[in-house]
């Protein structure tokens, strides 16, 4: 029976000694980090990896995940320069740099950071006015990481970024707010209306004087042209009339060339230049101007004829 017992003990024993071996061994995840206490005392920060811990005497006294994080702080009271009490809620993305410092440098990191948040918020919007609040969100987010970073650097903690989330004005406030807006929206209407009412008048304007100087060009072009027409018409017209008198004196010149050719006398030639004049004028002439000889010659004409006629006539006895 005491042999029993004794395999019994030995086996517990080994089963405790496999125990604690395996307790002793730590295998640090990815972005983590274990602060070790030995005898109650800090005695190091274990990063990534396999590490092994003095049974009894070491412990994992912390924890730390080294990740960025994001924490949102309920809406926070603040009163702005000119006495409006305003409801603004931060959101903070921070780092653990120094775990070391993290676990030791605050009892309560995260609550130590929210109440920090309202005071700085506090500080910053107090110098500020509601508008200024409003239009200014850039300007809060950047002072306020830069009191942040500089107040928990003791704590091992990095703030990143501070955002305002909301910004709750009261009711009275939004809705003077809404009613403003609205105003300037009508007001914008309204010159949008003018502007467009105002380029429509231009454009019509500037088609009407396109129009018009169209027309004008469109005019004038049928004008030269026109006037184009009834000079070559008119040219052509001379060239004709010139071309006739042309063939007339040619014609002319050519009997007269006949005539004397055939040997005909001065009072045939005579004649003849007087029947090319009457061809000439052709009862279109106003004025004629006769040269003296066939003038001569005419009355000559006339003398004839008057005594031939006197010779048909019989006399009486």
């Amino acid at each position: 029976m005491s042999a029993i017992l004794g395999r019994i003990l030995i086996i517990l024993l080994i089963i405790i000694v496999i125990y604690i071996a395996i307790s002793c061994v730590r295998i640090v995840p990815q972005a983590h980090a274990y602060v070790i206490e030995r005898l109650g005392a800090y005695n190091g920060t274990w990063s990534v990896g396999l590490h092994f811990k003095v049974p009894f005497l070491d412990r994992v006294a912390r924890r730390v995940l080294l990740k960025e994080q994001v924490v949102d702080f309920a809406p926070q009271p603040v009163i702005t320069k000119d006495n409006v009490t305003m409801r603004i809620d931060t959101v903070v993305y921070y780092q653990i740099t120094d775990p070391k410092l993290y676990a030791y440098g605050v009892d309560n990191p995260i609550m130590a950071i929210e109440n920090l948040t309202a005071t700085t918020l506090r500080n910053i919007i107090g110098d500020l006015e509601l508008d200024a609040t409003l239009t200014s969100r850039e300007t809060i987010n950047t002072k306020m990481r830069a009191t942040l970073d500089v107040a928990t650097d003791p704590w091992g903690i990095k703030v990143n970024r501070v955002e305002l989330k909301n910004i709750i004005p009261p009711t009275e406030i939004q809705n003077a707010m809404e009613k403003q807006m609205k105003a300037e929206r009508e007001r914008r209407e309204a010159i949008l209306r003018a502007e467009g009412e105002k380029k429509s008048s231009v454009l019509r304007a500037e088609g009407h004087k396109e129009s018009m100087i169209l027309e004008a060009e469109a005019e004038k072009e049928a004008a030269i042209l026109k006037a184009e027409a009834h000079k070559e018409a008119t040219i052509r017209e001379a060239e004709g009339q010139a071309e006739a008198i042309l063939k007339i004196q040619q014609a002319t010149a050519d009997g007269l060339r006949a005539i004397k050719e055939a040997g005909a006398d001065d009072a045939v030639i005579k004649l003849k230049s007087l029947e090319a004049f009457a061809t000439a004028a052709d009862g279109k002439a106003t004025k004629i101007i006769i040269p003296s000889e066939i003038q001569n010659m005419a009355g000559l004409l006339a003398a004839l004829k008057e005594s031939t006629v006197s010779e048909d006539i019989p006399t009486e006895e």
